[in-house]
């Protein structure tokens, strides 16, 4: 089973993981702009995610597994890889698992260490538009409204919907797999796991997912790795700031 991908430009192998509930699509924009500065970019939908295939397995291991097949498949090395939340756990275990492919790693506001269950009501939320009924994104909007109260975050969200057929909605994300494994999102990386190469962890700076004691544990597994804060930005840092997201991550890579 291989994973879905949008593929952009020319130029050293950067691959881009999305968070938990997202896709590839969430990071088209920065994508085509990495591109242009001379890079191939790869926007991977991970499983139970976007055009990705559904299985019942879901936990970092076999994520990154995934993205093991889907570089042996592409025949992909020195590559960057960046991961944003759940991504970048994927994107951390991966690389401290296979080293030997990776040349930089970034993370998008996402620690090292263990986090506690906290999608509940987003995935009550989801769970309660009922698809025999709903027929619009508006109507489907109306319904998260009362388990998501921020606009931006339902957007997000939404972004799962699609017709099936005329008429016909439905989510892309394999909800009830990502439901029974939501405790899977929070795990931390093994304890012994260490990726030596150079690594560039983004905060935002109104986000709590990466607070100023995570930066000892951070070191603990990524020797060389910088911390860098994007101003005016919470947990979406790359969509609420994207010129000082981009900016940051062009001048560690290049």
């Amino acid at each position: 089973m291989k994973l879905h991908s949008k593929i952009m430009g020319e130029g050293q192998p950067f691959i881009i993981l999305h968070g938990f509930l997202g896709m590839s699509d969430n990071w088209k924009s920065l994508g085509v702009k990495f591109s242009e500065a001379g890079y191939q970019i790869h926007l991977v939908d991970q499983r139970n995610h976007g055009r990705s295939f559904h299985d019942n397995a879901f936990d970092y291991e076999v994520l990154a597994e995934d993205l093991k097949h889907y570089c042996d498949d592409h025949q992909l090395n020195n590559i960057i890889l960046l991961g944003h939340s759940m991504g970048g756990k994927t994107a951390m275990l991966f690389s401290t698992l296979f080293p030997e492919l990776v040349s930089k790693l970034l993370v998008a506001d996402i620690s090292p260490r263990f986090y506690p269950i906290h999608h509940d009501t987003i995935l009550s939320g989801l769970s309660a538009l009922d698809f025999s009924e709903l027929k619009s994104r508006g109507e489907a909007d109306d319904v998260l409204s009362k388990y998501v109260s921020d606009y931006g975050t339902r957007l997000f969200l939404l972004k799962n919907l699609y017709w099936i057929e005329i008429g016909q909605l439905a989510l892309r994300i394999n909800l009830e797999v990502l439901k029974e494994h939501v405790s899977e999102v929070g795990e931390a990386l093994p304890i012994h796991s260490k990726f030596e190469k150079p690594t560039l962890f983004l905060r935002g700076d109104k986000s709590e997912y990466v607070m100023p004691n995570d930066e000892t544990l951070i070191k603990q597994h990524f020797p060389l790795a910088e911390i860098e804060t994007i101003s005016n930005a919470g947990h979406w840092l790359h969509a609420e700031n994207p010129k000082e997201f981009y900016d940051a991550v062009i001048n560690f890579i290049s």
